[in-house]
């Protein structure tokens, strides 16, 4: 077989095998959804990451076949005046689980360890202020019975430089450009000193960093799926699927800081 077709061959053996796991995993999604229903649970799922990290795309795979009338993805715009002028978490507030709910922020309140400190779009003491006082937010929320879940994606400056390019190309991706993008590769190393100030200051016990290894679109997809089902309690679930790659999704490790990309 010419060389052109056994890598097409190949490749569509990988995406049948790709959308078989997919569906696998969702069917297992769909079951702890029907628990936390039954339950009353609240869970509280948020994606962060760099620029064009896969945070929509895994997202979009997570709530698939989920109940729209118990999932939210939340993606809050710029904030406006009224939100500058409010207690910094206030704007989140609205939007957190009630019960049978799980919420997904697509970013989140650690926009302000990251872009918003890298862009200079808040001030040091607030910066400050955050990292102090984020912990004892989420702390009182686990308090109160939400379950939170932390996913930061981290991909490499050449896998992020190919897919901003991609994004201003693609005529179906236009809506994902900002103008964050046009800078995001002249501030990598800010974004990575970020990145690392953020996990170490704000990952605990109660509420740990889970690092995803996200160069790899498909792999991303299907282990942070299958870590999702080894956290959410649902006796139905398959133990067996919830097995993630502990090499592409782990808990954060300070000794990685200082990397270009996590757990090299």
């Amino acid at each position: 077989m010419p060389k052109s077709s056994r890598t097409r061959t190949a490749h569509h053996e990988s995406g049948k095998a790709y959308r078989a796991a997919l569906h696998d995993l969702q069917v297992e999604l769909v079951k702890v959804q029907r628990h936390i229903i039954e339950h009353g649970h609240r869970v509280l799922i948020i994606f962060e990451g760099r620029d064009a990290a896969g945070k929509d795309g895994t997202i979009k795979r997570i709530v698939q076949h989920l109940s729209p009338r118990e999932t939210r993805v939340v993606a809050l715009g710029k904030p406006s005046d009224h939100d500058r002028a409010s207690w910094y978490f206030q704007r989140y507030v609205p939007y957190l689980p009630a019960a049978q709910e799980m919420i997904l922020f697509n970013r989140s309140w650690y926009n302000r360890a990251g872009v918003e400190h890298v862009m200079g779009f808040c001030t040091d003491q607030e910066y400050e202020n955050f990292l102090g006082a984020v912990l004892q937010f989420e702390h009182m929320l686990i308090a109160s019975g939400i379950q939170i879940m932390k996913y930061y994606l981290d991909i490499s400056k050449g896998e992020q430089k190919a897919r901003l390019l991609d994004r201003k190309t693609d005529p179906l991706k236009q809506w994902k450009t900002s103008p964050i993008d046009a800078v995001a590769l002249k501030h990598w190393k800010d974004y990575t000193g970020a990145r690392d100030r953020m996990l170490a200051a704000t990952s605990s016990r109660e509420s740990p960093w889970i690092v995803v290894r996200a160069d790899d679109k498909r792999a991303t997809r299907l282990n942070v799926i299958r870590d999702l089902i080894s956290r959410l309690a649902c006796p139905e679930t398959d133990k067996h699927l919830a097995s993630p790659d502990r090499s592409i999704v782990f808990p954060h490790d300070a000794a990685h800081a200082g990397r270009q990309q996590l757990a090299q």
